[in-house]
């Protein structure tokens, strides 16, 4: 079963970046169900209500390739601000960038067993018949940052809480990451080189 993680982020941009974000992880899950993919979405903590500057999205199944391959890029969105009426700026834009977590996660530091709350439940969705019918399904979510994330793809709980503690740790280390970037001025996907992009897609809201 093909796996593949894409990082959606509104690199250093404006809160309509982040509108945005939310919009494009709405399209994504949408196209995701269309073509039974497990879409399985961890956003970043957000500062406000107006949504996360990133979030994590894991794809899996026949599929996946070719969906991710069809986002991979600039995302530009058309649409006035509701946050600074009167602004005459309209186009906003999202990245979108495959990561390896695996490559991540080796230098990901390890999370006490404490900070980890874990819930079973019976995985369903577009795998049909192909889907695990037990109760391993794993939702594993680290308790200070909130951050949760699924593993479905086993047989057993065990198997699926060691895959969703990797997981995790590997997210951690990958918002760690971008924020360590951000912080230094250099955001691997700053808003401003999004903009020089061309836009692979571009929708209007």
């Amino acid at each position: 079963m093909t796996e593949v993680t894409l990082l959606l982020t509104s690199g250093n941009g404006p809160a309509e970046c982040r509108i945005a974000l939310g919009r494009l992880i709405e399209i994504l899950e949408k196209e995701a169900k269309a073509l039974s993919v497990d879409c399985d979405i961890t956003p970043s903590p957000a500062p406000d209500r107006l949504g996360p500057k990133s979030a994590v999205a894991t794809l899996t199944g026949k599929e996946a390739e070719r969906l991710a391959a069809s986002f991979e890029g600039t995302i530009r969105f058309i649409f006035k601000s509701p946050v600074r009426l009167g602004h005459k700026r309209q186009n906003w834009f999202v990245g979108v960038q495959r990561v390896d977590l695996a490559d991540i996660g080796r230098s990901a530091p390890e999370i006490l067993p404490a900070e980890i709350r874990f819930e079973a439940f019976r995985a369903g969705g577009p795998g049909g018949q192909h889907q695990n019918t037990t109760d391993s399904a794993i939702r594993a979510t680290h308790i200070p940052t909130g951050l949760s994330v699924v593993c479905r793809d086993e047989r057993s709980q065990h198997r699926n809480k060691a895959a969703a503690i990797n997981r995790l740790q590997s997210l951690l280390q990958l918002l760690t990451n971008e924020r360590q970037a951000e912080a230094r001025g250099n955001l691997f996907l700053a808003n401003k080189d999004l903009e020089r992009g061309n836009a692979i897609r571009t929708y209007r809201l």
